[in-house]
């Protein structure tokens, strides 16, 4: 069974995929990567002699979104990114688990096809928690990783995100108008975004979204970890709060190697904040 509603229904989200990757105007090449997983889809750009560094896009979401985000890794990275499986995007359709390791074991696997060593992982969101995963099934050939505003460190008080994000987005995707998917938008987004308001307007209607709950770290876990985490939280996230994450973060993880708060971030970081995470990481 597929994810989406129609044949379609996915043409037009993925033409939606292609008309972001062409707006960015890169240098790249694309890479399929067979796993015991499915095909896995990735976007490869910066020159090869430079470090290697995976992008883990976020929840609904697909690589050339995350390479919009950090538009410059390029300059000091051989940039991979991966378009997580069961996403609106060109990866198997493939859901994973959140609450065993197989986004590790999965992550693993294309590093083994690829050959990477001494891999930097970036992520939002879902993409944290994916990273968080990969280092929980094995640290090997991983050199450091960054998190912003991650899933699987805190959760939000539900009530909040029932009522500012869960129903407007239920009435949208019952409704099917935009005033509810604005709403849906408003509670998740620092500044305004028509592009990500065009695709989501299609993958909410037309795509099976895991709504499964999102598990929480176990401190001891997180103790094992020994890689480098750059930990960069949203002070006004609803779904994963900034101030609860670093404050559980500076408590679990003892290879925690730098934090940074954006005070005034929503979920979805602004243009502004994403240049400051991304110095962060080219620093």
């Amino acid at each position: 069974m597929s994810l989406y509603s129609s044949l379609s229904a996915k043409k037009e989200i993925l033409n939606l995929y292609q008309q972001k990757l062409d707006q960015l105007n890169l240098d790249y090449s694309t890479q399929d990567i067979e796993t015991s997983f499915g095909n896995t889809h990735l976007i490869v750009t910066g020159n090869p002699s430079n470090p290697p560094l995976l992008l883990v896009h976020g929840s609904n979401g697909c690589a050339p979104i995350a390479l919009e985000v950090y538009p410059n890794l390029s300059q000091k990275y051989q940039v991979f990114a991966i378009d997580v499986l069961a996403q609106p995007n060109k990866s198997a359709e493939t859901r994973l688990s959140m609450k065993d390791n197989s986004y590790g074991e999965w992550v693993h696997e294309v590093f083994h096809k690829l050959q990477l060593k001494e891999v930097t992982l970036v992520g939002f969101s879902l993409g944290g928690l994916v990273i968080l995963k990969t280092l929980l099934h094995q640290e090997k050939n991983i050199k450091e990783v960054f998190l912003t505003a991650p899933a699987f460190i805190v959760n939000g008080n539900p009530l909040k995100a029932i009522f500012k994000i869960f129903i407007p987005m239920k009435r949208y995707m019952r409704t099917q108008k935009m005033q509810h998917l604005e709403q849906f938008v408003k509670a998740l987004f620092s500044e305004k975004d028509p592009f990500a308001l065009e695709f989501l307007s299609k993958v909410l209607i037309h795509f099976e979204m895991d709504f499964s709950s999102v598990p929480i770290i176990k401190t001891k876990e997180a103790q094992q970890i020994k890689t480098p985490i750059t930990l960069i939280a949203a002070g006004k996230d609803l779904i994963f709060p900034g101030q609860k994450m670093l404050k559980r973060a500076k408590k679990i993880f003892p290879s925690l190697k730098h934090t940074h708060l954006l005070k005034n971030s929503l979920h979805v970081q602004t243009t502004l904040d994403n240049r400051v995470v991304e110095q962060l990481i080219l620093a």
